[in-house]
């Protein structure tokens, strides 16, 4: 933490983030995100204008990089720079079957699963709603023993 930077009170917290995505396809985007990712429905809206629904996507973060580290990431992911300035994140227990499934359901594979440095396998789709995913697997302590080796 910077020496100007103040922790937050207690009252201030945040209690969840929630990524809103404005999608031309309302349907598409449903169906890709609840029943191919398997995002579980959280609550469904409607109203004379429109609709909404939140999806639950398990314990939520926010990541900041800046530029030259994004740069770095789209490198080892894709081999070139690809995101803007938002790209989601999913953590799956297997990224390259998942990758596999919402290839088969729509989304554009810009990457296929790649080992990191940070000892993941990391795959990177364009999904409904124009967003960059990364689909990613940690992988245990015996797997980056094994790709040392390798």
């Amino acid at each position: 933490m910077s020496e100007s930077a103040t922790p937050a009170e207690p009252a201030a917290r945040v209690h969840e983030l929630r990524l809103v995505v404005t999608a031309a396809d309302y349907d598409e985007a449903l169906r890709f995100y609840r029943d191919e990712l398997g995002l579980p429905e959280r609550a469904a809206f409607s109203s004379p204008d429109g609709r909404v629904t939140i999806l639950e996507a398990g314990r939520a973060t926010l990541e900041l990089t800046d530029p030259n580290h994004a740069g770095f990431i789209d490198e080892v992911e894709v081999g070139r720079r690809v995101a803007g300035h938002i790209r989601v994140a999913f953590q799956v227990d297997d990224s390259t079957a998942t990758t596999a499934r919402l290839a088969a359901a729509g989304a554009e594979v810009l990457a296929e699963p790649t080992r990191t440095p940070w000892n993941s396998l990391n795959s990177r789709l364009e999904a409904p709603g124009a967003l960059q995913l990364t689909l990613f697997t940690e992988l245990g302590e015996a797997d980056a023993e094994a790709g040392e080796r390798a």
